[in-house]
């Protein structure tokens, strides 16, 4: 496990007291039946922003905190284990191209706004059914058009990094901007958005990696979320087994099931050293590419894996929904399937090692 300052130690826990206090599965329930307009709680978002989590990777004269990537990992990783639906996964990857690719009038003028929680942005990369790094949108006249096929959190964005043919722009929700609903397993916030003439400002700095710099914090910090939801799942599952009683004897008692957990808790543990492994890259700016890479492929690894085993190993209820199992799974495959599923993150690791 990452070694933690102080500092992080209070983040982390205040985060794992909020989620549990403040926003269990409960929450999300209800958000799933009161079907808010944004797709989360404005009044949960509110608050996270006023806790500072929305500006942890945003510079300090930008009013964030400037504290990391490892730091945002353990907010990300406690929302995980709660489901908890809000705009921050989407909001900081907002942010971080901005912080790599933006002019200081960018900055100055959108990074406020996202670290207050004040903005919401998210990306908008995909045009197609699976992520396969290819954009065909076009700017002429600073006038955005393309479609963009699956993006996470539109409903609530109010700005979106839109990833075009020449480099990443930046489109404010308005004229020349329409979302058509993506219903997904999840249930959570997903929509087509179609730019028609869109007003667009390019993001110029950051360099030719501009792109991949940013997919690969979405790797990462997506991971992390998916760490979240294993850990939970894996907790669940066990406290499951020591309560059930079968023939007489409590589930946790025979040894085919140990072995089973067993090999859970190791594909957890080798799922943690990644994603920390890849938190620890972006915040000491070495190897990231083949960290997000490795993240993110051993998180869609472990947790399509240990959300499968958790909805056998409760057996038939596991899917209904009276328990919240069956809900990890779901959101499980939403994530797999973002920015890069795991045939897509071999074959990259590989270039990346140069076969």
């Amino acid at each position: 496990m990452a070694i933690l300052n102080e500092e992080q130690e209070m983040l982390r826990d205040m985060a794992r007291n909020w989620t549990t206090s403040e926003s269990p599965v409960a929450a999300w329930r209800k958000v799933r039946s009161e079907k808010p307009v944004e797709g989360y709680s404005p009044d949960a978002w509110k608050t996270m922003a006023e806790m500072g989590w929305a500006g942890i990777v945003i510079p300090e004269p930008f009013g964030g905190s400037e504290f990391g990537w490892l730091s945002a990992g353990l907010v990300v990783e406690e929302l995980g284990k709660t489901l908890t639906a809000s705009p921050l996964v989407a909001t900081t990857l907002a942010a971080s191209a901005i912080v790599l690719g933006g002019s200081d009038e960018q900055k100055g003028k959108w990074l406020p706004k996202l670290a207050s929680g004040e903005r919401v942005g998210t990306l908008a990369f995909d045009e197609g059914p699976r992520h396969d790094g290819r954009y065909s949108a076009k700017v002429e006249g600073g006038k955005l058009t393309g479609t963009k096929a699956f993006v996470h959190e539109a409903h609530g964005a109010t700005l979106f990094v839109v990833a075009a043919a020449d480099g990443l722009y930046l489109v404010e929700k308005g004229d020349g901007v329409s979302l058509s609903d993506r219903k997904l397993t999840d249930q959570r916030s997903h929509a087509e958005v179609t730019f028609n003439g869109a007003a667009a400002e390019k993001l110029t700095g950051g360099g030719d990696t501009l792109l991949d710099d940013v997919l690969d914090r979405a790797r990462i910090l997506t991971a992390a979320e998916m760490l979240g939801m294993a850990q939970q799942v894996f907790d669940v599952t066990l406290d499951y087994l020591k309560q059930r009683v079968q023939f007489n004897q409590v589930l946790a008692s025979f040894q085919a099931l140990q072995h089973r957990m067993a090999d859970l808790f190791g594909d957890l543990a080798m799922m943690r050293s990644a994603v920390e492994g890849g938190l620890e890259a972006l915040d000491s700016g070495f190897g990231i590419a083949r960290a997000a890479t490795v993240a993110k492929a051993e998180a869609n690894r472990v947790l399509h894996t240990m959300s499968r085993e958790g909805i056998q190993l409760h057996g038939g209820i596991g899917m209904t929904d009276e328990y919240d199992v069956g809900f990890y799974l779901k959101r499980a495959r939403v994530l797999e399937a973002s920015w890069g599923s795991t045939s897509y993150l071999r074959n990259r690791f590989a270039t990346l090692a140069g076969y």
